[in-house]
């Protein structure tokens, strides 16, 4: 059976979520603090526990990834990390992935990884498959962000793929 999406399709997208979430951080760095952390009904409860929701899932993923405990037993805690400390860890989070996506031949995109579900339950997903769910993931979430942005009158930054492919470089 062919792979979800082609090894170097993966490696575009990987690097399309890194350059979606770095433009995403560069514009909520001039959004106050309160309004980052305002309640709201939007997905996780305010901008800043859905962006903490994001970066933990990337490393929930990663460690399936890698046969490892992630140790995490809820997908959405109570307390968040601030923007600063969240901007670092997506970023090598996104790293991380992008390396990966690089060097991932078709026949290690299409190995099934064997999981945990935080909320139970098991799972069997290729590796190729689970990095396009990171990627979607964080679309969807990003979608969210723009919700909340738009609600506090914030423009909310274009991060879709077509903007991504038409800057120089990023190119496919």
């Amino acid at each position: 059976m062919p792979t979800v999406a082609s090894a170097p399709r993966l490696a575009t997208l990987m690097r399309y979520k890194a350059w979606a979430d770095t433009r995403l951080y560069a514009a909520l760095a001039s959004v106050p603090p309160d309004t980052l952390a305002k309640p709201t009904p939007v997905f996780a409860g305010s901008i800043l526990r859905t962006l903490n929701h994001v970066c933990l899932i990337d490393v929930v993923w990663k460690s399936h990834l890698l046969g490892v405990p992630h140790g995490f037993v809820t997908r959405n805690p109570e307390a968040s990390r601030g923007l600063a400390e969240l901007r670092q860890a997506q970023a090598a989070t996104d790293a991380w992935y992008v390396r990966q996506a690089e060097h991932l031949t078709p026949p290690q995109a299409d190995e099934t990884v064997h999981f945990a579900f935080i909320g139970g339950g098991t799972g069997a997903m290729t590796r190729g498959e689970i990095m396009l769910h990171v990627v979607n993931h964080t679309t969807y979430h990003r979608g969210h962000i723009s919700a909340m942005l738009y609600l506090a009158g914030v423009q909310s930054p274009v991060t879709d793929l077509p903007v991504y492919l038409r800057e120089p470089g990023h190119a496919r």
